[in-house]
């Protein structure tokens, strides 16, 4: 089943294309990773998909409901707003530079969301926080606050506040882009298990071995439109397109 469909999805700012008619699938239980060089429109996209920018033209389809529909003059007609909230409790998202709120604990980033969004009863939302905890390995900081974190576990804390609500597909926007070398092992070994647990990922990163190693999908972008898709095996060991063969040249295999 495909949790997320994009049908020729456009967005511009001002005169200048961002994306230029994109189409992809993402199905259940599956990760999907989007690479490509800075500027080619992956976290736009990401945006676009996620609803935190409006789109010019295309269809926005999450588990078959739809959130954009475009009209015969080829705008683009949002859902209702209940509709559109109904939509945003399908997916999670996780951003480069972490967004906790800076004066909650650990366990209140994870639980508030839960209790004030989602009207579960405080216990409930606690006993959901602090599995999570267990799951990120982060028991002990239940009562830190983020400044008292590396940014590796407040990627992690980031991460769990996002799974807090359950949902059916994660979005992560170079999550990894923010932190140390040493610290985007950590990051990147959440969510291996994750794909492991057939969560559903859709991952924009520049991390080439991960997204080999991890993905059932990769997506090449460049300049807003995609050049190349298809088994990681393929894309980044074989790319056939000379734009992604030149992308990959730079990184090691």
């Amino acid at each position: 089943m495909n949790l997320l469909e994009i049908k020729n999805l456009k967005k511009s700012f001002g005169a200048l294309e961002v994306i230029k008619g994109i189409s992809l699938k993402v199905e259940e239980g599956k990760v999907v990773s989007i690479i490509g060089p800075s500027g080619s429109g992956k976290s736009t996209l990401l945006r676009c998909a996620t609803l935190l920018e409006t789109i010019d033209s295309g269809e926005l389809i999450y588990l078959g409901e739809h959130a954009v529909i475009t009209d015969q003059d080829g705008k683009a007609i949002y859902a209702s707003k209940a509709q559109l909230k109904k939509i945003q409790s399908y997916f999670g998202l996780v951003f480069q530079n972490f967004n906790l709120f800076p004066h909650y604990s650990v366990i209140k980033n994870i639980t508030d969301a839960l209790i004030t969004v989602q009207k579960k009863p405080k216990e409930e939302a606690m006993e959901i926080g602090r599995e999570l905890l267990k799951k990120i390995g982060l028991s002990d900081k239940e009562n830190a606050y983020p400044y008292q974190l590396s940014g590796g576990q407040q990627q992690r804390v980031s991460i769990a506040r996002a799974l807090a609500l359950n949902p059916k597909i994660l979005f992560f926007d170079e999550p990894t882009s923010a932190l140390d070398p040493e610290l985007t092992g950590e990051i990147l070994n959440v969510i291996k298990e994750l794909a492991a647990e057939k969560m559903t990922m859709v991952i924009v990163t520049h991390e080439m071995s991960f997204a080999r190693d991890v993905s059932d999908h990769i997506i090449f972008m460049d300049n807003g439109v995609i050049v190349e898709e298809g088994l990681p095996s393929d894309v980044i060991n074989n790319p056939q397109n000379e734009r992604t063969k030149a992308f990959l040249s730079r990184f090691e295999r």
